[in-house]
This record gives C-alpha cells, sequence and structure tokens, in this order.
C-alpha cells in the first residue's frame, strides 16, 4: 500500500510545505496601503488649499470657524452616539443569562455565538465607529444651525401665539428639533443593538418556552423604550411652537385648527407621553409590564384621537361652515408677519388716474426724454461686435445698468444712466490648436476693460454710445487698471506672476501696429506656487501633473482659482445667500464687483414662505440661479466688493438693524465692516438688488390685501404680468432699473421698476418703484394703485397695440424685408403727470452675414394712441400731438387717393420736410456747423425714408399727428374716460 509518511515517524521523509503566497500577500496589502495614502494625500490638499486660499484673501477665520465648529460636532455627536451603541451593547452582553435554556432556537443561535465570539469586541467597536462615523457626517453638516443657536441675537418683538420673542423661533428652536431628532436616532440605534444582543445571547428569546425575557434584559429594554417615549414627548412639545411657522394651504403660519386644536392636543399628548415614559423607568423595579403598555396605548389612541380625528372634526364642523370668519385672525397675523418679514410695511401707496391732460404730460416730458432706451438684454451682441475686438475676449449675454456722474458738452455734471459690461476672457474663443496647458492657463489669464455706453442714446446707425472703450481704455471713465483677473467668465486656474527679470508671457493686448504685448500679474491676489511642495498640493487639487512639470512656474508664481464674483463672496460669508447678479462699476481708477448679500431665515413665526430660486426663475430673469431654499424671511444686508484685479471681498454691513445679520457678526467677528466704512466712491454705485426687489413684488401682488376676509377671497390678488416682448416663454416681465419721478419725489431717481395685473386679466392694476439711490430715501417702495373702475392698458395690451396697429404694422414689415429680423426691447413703463407713457426700443437684426441688433425704432403709447418714431422724442410727439402746430391730435379719417400728382397732404408734408432738412444741411456745411449737419442728415433720412413709405402705400392710409420719421396711429381700443 502506497500509505503516506507517518509524521512521528522521524525515519519518514517531512511533508511537503504548501507555499505561502508571501509575496500575493505583500503586493495586495501594498496597494492598499497605497490606495490609502492616495485618498489621504487627495484629502489633505484639498483642506489645506482651501486654508491657504482663506488666507490669501483675509479671511481664514471664517474657515477655522467653519472647521472647528464641524470637527466639534463630528466629534460630540459622532462620539454620543459610538459610546452609546458600545455601552448598550456591553449592557446587554453582561446581562446575558449562564443558563439559555434548551430549544431549537437556541441551538441554532449557538453556531452564531460561536462564529461571533472571537470577533465580538472587534465587531462591536467596528459597528459603533461606523455609526458614529455617518452620525458625525450629518451632525457636522447642522454647522449652520448650532452657531445660530449659540451666537442667538433678540428680535424684541413677541410671536403673536407664544408670546416669545422671534430669536426662539429663528435661532434655537432649529437646534432644539436637531437634538430631538437625533435623540430619537440615539435610541432607536441603541435599542436596535441591545435587541440583537440579547436575542444572540439568550436573554430575548422569541421561541423558547417560559419567559421570554429575563430580568436584567427587560430592565434595560424598559429604560431604552422609556428613553424613546421620553423623546417623543419633547417632539410633542416643540411641536406646539413649530405650528407657527408651517405650510398651509392657504397661508404659512397656524391656522384656527391649528391653534385651537392641535396647540392643546400636542400639549395633552406631552403630558401623556410624559406619564408613559415614568411608567417604562418604573418598570426596573415592578417588573410588570402591563402598566407600561397600558400607558403606551393610550399614548397611540391618543395621538389618533386627539392628534387626528378631533382637529379634522374641528375644521369640518366648525371651521369650514364660516372660514372667512373662523380664519380671519390668522390670516391678519400672516399679512402683518409676511409684511415685516419682507419689508413690506413701510411701502407708501396712493391712488393714481391713469390719465390725465396732454398739457400736463408734455409739461413733464423732461423727466421721460431721458429714458434708457438701450436693452442690456439685447445689446449683448452688439457690444461683443463692436467692442469685442479679440476672439477670446467676450462679454456676459445679459449686460448690467448703473449710473456715472457725467459732463457734458457744456461742462455741467449730471448722473447718467449706462449700460455697462466687462471685457472678459474666455477661453473658448481659442482656436482648437492653441488651447493647450500654458495658454489656457499662463498666456491667457485675464480680460481687460470696461465697456459702458449711455443708457438713452445711440449713433445714426443705431449703435450704443460708447463713453469707456477699446483695448487700452479711453473715454470718460479714468481706469487706472483695466485688467481683469477675477470675473464672472475667468477660467478655473491661472499660474500668474515672475520675477522682473524674466520676460512677460500673459497676453495683454496689440498694440496699434498689431504687436503682441505681454503683461506680469503683479497683483495680491492668489496664493504662492512656486514651492515644489505647493506644486505637488495644486497638482494633486486640479488633477494637472503639468503645474509639477512646467518651467513657466517660478518662484514668483501665483495660483489663481475660485474667481467668480459670487463664488468668492459665498465662501467668506457662506451665511449669506447671494444675490444672482454681481455688476461691475470703475470705483478709484480699478474695476469692482458689487455683490448684493442677504441673510435669511425660514422660521419666522406666521410669514409666507417662498423659494428664491422659484421666483428668480419666474421672472424673465438674467442672472445666476438661487438655491431652491424656502425662506419667510430676507434682508440685503450685506454689501460685497470684489477687486477685478486683487480678487480682494470687502464685505459692508448695509442693513444695521438686522438681528440675523448681528447673530452672524456675532459668530464670524471681524468679518463684516462698519457701514461708516463704506467709500462714498462705491456708494455712488450701490443700488437696490434685483432678487430682493422680485421676492417683494411677488408678494406684494397678494399682500396688497391687509383686510383678512378680502385676502381669503383673493378676488383683488394681482399677478406680474407676462414679458409681452416674450410671448409663450410662460416667464413673468423682469424689473427694470430706470431714472424717473414717482409722486411725492422732489426730484428723478435711479429706481428698479414693476407694474401688476389683475391676476385674470391683462390691463394695468399698479405701478411699483423701489429708489436705488444710497440716501434717506433709498429702498422706499412707491406703489401708484390704478382705480378699478378704469381699463388703462397693461403691458401686455401695449404690445399687442403695438404689433396690431395697421401703421406701425406696416413699418415693421418693411423693416423686416430681406429677411431682417425685428426684436423688441425691454417695454418700459412710465408714469408722467398722473397718466402712463410706454416706451419700447425697436432693435433689427440682418439676415446674413456679421448679425446684431442695432437700435432703429422707438414705439411710444399714451392713452389710446400708439406711434413708432427714430428717436423717442418723435415718438412722443406724435403720441402728445406736439410734433407742428397744425397737426390734429385726433385721428383723420381714412382719405381717398386724389389725382394729378398722384399724392397727399400727408406725402406732401414728408416731402417738405425733406427739402427743410436738405436746405438746413446746406446752411450748416457752409459754416462748418457739423452737428447741426448731422442732425439735419438724420431728419432728411428719416423724411426720405417716410415719402418712399407713403408712395409705395398709396398714401391712403390714415396719418394721426406724424412728423418726419415718426408713424402714428389711433387704433381703438378700450381707454380711460378722458383720454386724448
Amino acid at each position: 500500500y502506497n500509505l503516506p509518511p507517518d509524521p512521528d515517524d522521524a525515519s519518514s521523509p517531512p511533508l511537503p510545505l504548501r507555499p505561502r503566497p508571501t509575496r500575493a500577500r505583500a503586493l495586495v496589502l501594498t496597494l492598499v496601503v497605497l490606495g490609502l495614502l492616495a485618498i489621504g494625500f487627495w484629502i489633505f490638499a484639498g483642506f489645506y488649499t482651501d486654508l491657504l486660499w482663506y488666507r490669501s484673501v483675509g479671511y481664514a477665520s471664517v474657515f477655522q470657524t467653519q472647521l472647528k465648529t464641524r470637527v466639534l460636532m463630528f466629534v460630540v455627536f459622532g462620539g454620543v452616539m459610538s459610546a452609546v451603541v458600545a455601552l448598550n451593547c456591553w449592557l446587554a452582553y453582561r446581562a446575558r443569562p449562564s443558563f439559555r435554556g434548551i430549544s431549537p432556537e437556541q441551538q441554532g443561535l449557538d453556531r452564531y455565538r460561536v462564529a461571533v465570539d472571537p470577533f465580538r469586541r472587534i465587531l462591536v467597536i467596528a459597528a459603533a465607529i461606523a455609526l458614529g462615523l455617518v452620525t458625525g457626517g450629518s451632525a457636522a453638516a447642522q454647522w449652520q444651525t448650532a452657531l445660530q443657536f449659540f451666537n442667538s441675537q433678540a428680535f424684541r418683538v413677541n410671536d403673536a401665539q407664544f408670546g416669545l420673542d422671534l430669536s426662539f423661533f429663528t435661532f434655537r428652536l432649529p437646534f432644539w428639533e436637531f437634538l430631538v431628532g437625533y435623540g430619537f436616532g440615539l435610541v432607536v440605534v441603541s435599542l436596535v443593538a441591545s435587541l440583537l444582543v440579547h436575542y444572540l445571547y439568550g436573554g430575548l428569546r422569541l421561541q423558547t418556552p417560559g419567559e421570554k425575557t429575563t430580568p436584567a434584559a427587560r430592565a434595560h429594554i424598559a429604560v431604552l423604550l422609556g428613553l424613546f417615549v421620553l423623546m417623543k414627548a419633547a417632539s410633542y412639545w416643540f411641536d406646539r411652537y413649530a405650528l407657527v411657522t408651517k405650510d398651509g394651504d392657504r397661508i404659512s403660519g397656524g391656522t384656527y385648527t391649528d391653534i385651537n386644536a392641535l396647540v392643546p392636543a400636542k400639549l395633552i399628548m406631552f403630558v401623556i407621553a410624559i406619564i408613559c415614559a415614568l411608567l417604562f423607568f418604573a418598570t426596573v423595579v415592578t417588573r410588570n409590564w402591563l402598566a407600561p403598555a397600558l400607558g403606551f396605548g393610550l399614548l397611540v389612541v391618543s395621538a389618533v384621537v386627539i392628534g387626528g380625528i378631533y382637529p379634522f372634526f374641528v375644521q369640518t364642523v366648525q371651521v369650514k361652515p364660516s372660514e372667512p370668519d373662523k380664519e380671519a385672525p390668522y390670516i391678519q397675523r400672516n399679512i402683518n408677519a409676511t409684511a415685516k418679514a419682507y419689508q413690506l410695511t413701510s411701502i407708501q401707496s396712493e391712488g393714481y388716474s391713469g390719465v390725465s391732460d396732454v398739457k400736463q404730460v408734455s409739461s413733464a416730458l423732461p423727466t421721460v426724454k431721458n429714458v434708457r432706451l438701450i436693452d442690456p438684454a439685447v445689446v449683448s451682441q452688439t457690444f461683443k461686435q463692436l467692442q469685442q475686438l479679440r476672439g477670446f475676449y467676450s462679454f456676459a449675454d445679459t449686460l448690467d445698468v448703473d449710473r456715472y456722474s457725467l459732463a457734458d458738452a457744456s461742462g455741467v455734471t449730471t448722473q447718467r444712466e449706462a449700460v455697462v459690461a466687462v471685457r472678459e476672457l474666455d477661453l473658448n474663443g481659442l482656436p482648437t490648436g492653441q488651447q493647450n496647458f500654458a495658454n489656457d492657463h499662463t498666456v491667457f489669464t485675464h480680460g481687460f476693460g470696461l465697456v459702458a455706453a449711455y443708457g438713452n442714446q445711440s449713433d445714426v446707425d443705431g449703435n450704443p454710445t460708447f463713453f469707456a472703450y477699446n483695448i487700452p481704455p479711453v473715454g470718460l471713465l479714468s481706469i487706472a487698471q483695466p485688467r481683469v483677473y477675477f470675473g464672472e467668465n475667468s477660467p478655473d486656474y491661472s499660474i500668474v506672476g515672475a520675477p522682473s527679470t524674466k520676460q512677460p508671457v500673459e497676453f495683454d493686448y496689440n498694440d496699434k501696429g498689431g504687436n503682441q504685448v505681454n503683461n506680469t500679474y503683479t497683483g495680491s491676489g492668489g496664493v504662492p506656487v512656486g514651492s515644489l511642495f505647493n506644486r505637488v498640493l495644486f497638482a494633486a487639487k486640479f488633477s494637472e501633473t503639468n503645474i509639477l512639470l512646467s518651467d513657466r512656474i517660478n518662484s514668483d508664481s501665483r495660483i489663481l482659482w475660485n474667481r467668480n464674483p459670487r463664488d468668492r463672496v459665498q465662501a467668506v460669508a457662506p451665511w449669506l445667500t447671494v444675490d444672482g447678479d454681481a455688476y461691475p462699476a470703475v470705483i478709484d481708477g480699478s474695476i469692482k464687483w458689487i455683490v448684493d448679500g442677504y441673510t435669511t431665515s425660514n422660521g419666522y413665526p406666521y410669514s409666507q414662505r417662498t423659494t428664491l430660486g422659484t421666483v428668480a426663475a419666474s421672472a424673465a430673469a438674467t442672472t445666476a440661479s438661487q438655491p431652491p431654499d424656502q425662506v419667510n424671511y430676507i434682508r440685503n444686508s450685506v454689501k460685497a466688493v470684489v477687486d477685478a484685479y486683487n480678487g480682494t471681498v470687502d464685505l459692508y454691513e448695509w442693513d444695521r438693524h438686522d438681528p440675523v445679520l448681528k447673530m452672524w457678526e456675532s459668530a464670524f467677528p471681524g468679518t463684516v465692516k462698519p457701514f461708516s466704512a463704506i467709500p462714498a466712491s462705491l456708494m455712488a454705485h450701490l443700488r437696490y438688488p434685483q432678487d430682493l426687489f422680485n421676492v417683494q413684488r411677488d408678494l406684494y401682488a397678494k399682500y396688497h390685501i391687509t383686510d383678512p376676509k378680502a385676502f381669503y377671497s383673493g378676488q383683488d390678488f394681482w399677478k406680474v404680468p407676462d414679458d409681452p416682448t416674450k410671448p409663450n416663454s410662460g416667464l413673468a416681465q423682469p424689473p427694470y432699473y430706470l431714472t424717473l419721478q414717482m409722486p411725492g419725489q422732489a426730484a428723478p431717481s435711479f429706481s428698479l421698476t414693476t407694474t401688476f395685473s389683475p391676476n385674470n386679466r391683462n390691463n394695468l392694476a399698479a405701478f411699483m418703484a423701489v429708489n436705488s439711490d444710497p440716501g434717506p430715501d433709498y429702498g422706499t417702495i412707491r406703489v401708484l394703485q390704478l382705480p378699478k373702475s378704469t381699463n388703462v392698458p397693461g403691458p401686455v395690451q401695449i404690445q399687442t397695440q403695438f404689433e396690431t396697429d395697421p401703421i406701425i404694422s406696416s413699418q415693421l414689415t418693411l423693416l423686416r424685408n430681406g429677411g431682417s429680423q425685428v426684436v423688441f426691447g425691454n417695454l418700459l413703463s412710465l408714469p408722467v403727470a398722473g397718466s402712463l407713457i410706454y416706451v419700447e426700443p425697436v432693435y433689427i437684426t440682418a439676415s446674413s452675414g456679421t448679425t446684431y441688433p442695432l437700435l432703429r425704432k422707438v414705439l411710444v403709447s399714451f392713452g389710446s394712441q400708439v406711434a413708432m418714431g427714430d428717436t423717442l422724442a418723435a415718438g412722443l410727439s406724435s403720441v402728445l400731438g406736439t410734433s407742428t402746430p397744425t397737426s390734429p391730435t385726433t385721428p383723420t379719417t381714412p382719405t381717398t387717393p386724389t389725382t394729378g400728382h398722384g399724392t397727399n397732404a400727408a406725402l406732401q408734408a414728408a416731402l417738405a420736410a425733406a427739402q427743410k432738412a436738405l436746405q438746413d444741411a446746406d446752411a450748416a456745411l457752409k459754416v462748418s456747423n457739423f452737428a447741426e449737419y448731422g442732425a439735419a442728415q438724420d431728419r432728411l433720412r428719416a423724411a426720405v425714408a417716410l415719402a418712399v413709405q407713403l408712395a409705395q402705400a398709396g398714401a391712403t392710409t390714415p396719418t394721426t399727428s406724424a412728423s418726419p420719421g415718426t408713424t402714428a396711429s389711433s387704433t381703438p381700443t378700450a381707454s380711460p374716460s378722458g383720454s386724448p
């Protein structure tokens, strides 16, 4: 027989040893360690580079405060979870019975006990640590809630139901609710872990005859159940307060049923839960489960009956039959709280007739003739065509509106509206073959200059009239540092800077001879990246090995990233909600980005909730999107400024009475500069923010109703009309920045305006404007409310009148000849001397070749009159009947074509105007008056165009108050009585 060798026989040959897979194990272990080190280094690189960024902008304390709070929350709540779960597992194990009985159940569990016992401690510790990590990570995300709790500031206003200072609801209640939720999780996880251990080691026997639990297991489980019910009692207690901030079908805040049924029900259930918890705790001594079982059953029944059926009964039997009367006090609470939370209490509302005499309107025309015609949402392509200059430069799709104090030809300085844009770098404009690491990150690093055009004028070709333009910048603005390293379209990162002895490599511009001029960044922005350690860190952060290998990086190199102004402000003030539109301004010779910051809360009692993102998206907004967070309190508490060259961020206190701002200033001391530190040069460019105004107008459409029963019926609610220039888009008409004079104002002011229409109609219900000029009147919202008995056309109706008017329609058809496109600019509503004037610029884009919009016509409406002129003045003259002394002010009857010369009076007038313009041009040329010569040429061109049109149409179309360069009509409309 071939028997195996005997291991006890020394003469037997040794058994062959199986080779140990030491090399494979070592390789796997090495790969695991290297993987962990790589992950650890990647995490460290992200963390450390973020710290370097915060240090570079001077806000390291913000990073440290966030980090400390997050770490503390992680350690405390994660550590408590781990410790409590491990403690309960240990207690359950210690309470295991010495004799478990003999049963199939226990015999089956024996196999698991044998398998688990050698690793019991490791398993418990690992599970506890895993739970602690998950819980700690979740708790760390609540760092802002904790800071609000510990830095709470008094509102000095009490809520209408409980009489508590509002700070309890906005700052402290969210943290208490977090603690209750955490307590529930802690108890439930501990209970589940304890039940598993008790079952595994025989303290809990589901199938074994006799007692199902040991006394020790019963006591342990009873205590945990008692703690669970105690957490439920705490939940009932705080639920009462949460009722005044809850969302309802009609309003936010407690309703009649909430206050009169749910509040007492929650209090009763709180008491029952306390008693039930005490009964569970008593079981440790009495060892009798009957009393706590009855108590828990009573709690469940009360939750169904008192917490569910009773409120339903109250709502159905008491409230529904007379709901307007029952809900009136609580709707009034909602109206009052919403007005305070959104600063609607100080709105100055007054009646406005909407109709007035032509003479009154004519006398007030100086406040209208300078209205902005350059639409920032239309002319971006025009700016690009005329001022882009190089393919890798670009402008935002929607430009910004600002104002500057500029001297006119006579040397008089006045405030002028301006449409402005920064010439930013756009790497997508580089040819594909030129896109590489060196070009993308070390050569093309910055934009150049700011372009500004007058808001109310264009040149003879319809181009904007620029007063700051070209590279290097020229014009009326003194820009000492035009380079833009921090902007809304800047590359992800750029590496800049070099010793003065090195040849500059950063592209700047081309001089007049076409030669490339380069530049070396000498600012303070960014983080040094010259050292090997930092190069390794940033190579890991941006996953780019060229950062480590490139010769372009030297000892003086700096890396710029996180360059969008909004992102920079959000990073240094994470507690702010940042406005969607950062706008540029030239301040003290530098280009600055101005960003509005909001402090918000979602815990203001009875205030109506809204969603910033939804409100912004519903408007024809051209700003960055807002987060979908719900809020019921908002203040524009901070004005932030970002330097376009150095990237420095300055936060200035704006609303000095905001308790939410004071709370965050307590949490992050020294980060917000006082109001008194705002430079006068910056103050001149601050304005009322658009996102806040969108929220306020959206709410005021309902909350202009202050009577609760009228509010309940909703018959007088308004709406923001649809954008008439974008039909079928579903977008609301955006608010517009305009310089206008509202009733009660001593002089025109830079304002943000909007209109309202009744809910299911398109006529005008009201006009709203907020003063945007910093000063005592800043932020004052004025509303002109039109009588319900009149039918003043709203923006949608006016747009329809423009496009369906026979004369204007024929003119638009002519403008569209050859495939050209007509683009309607912003339809502006202007209250003037008790009436409304509508103004809308009309742009034309070519059908082929290089296309960009040019301002060609201006549509004007007053009362029942509509007109289209070459200029605003011409259009106003036409609708007001002031162009010629003999022009009729009412529509003429259509005439029959005359014989002989084949012309009518309108054509003769146009030809006469052309002849007069030609004579004026000749006279001006003889005396070298080129300004008058150009104006005469404009009149000549307009008169000839009108004559051609009338000749083509047979000169049979009725005209009203027509002057050269205008077409006017009196299309019948539902006009208010007394309108011309």
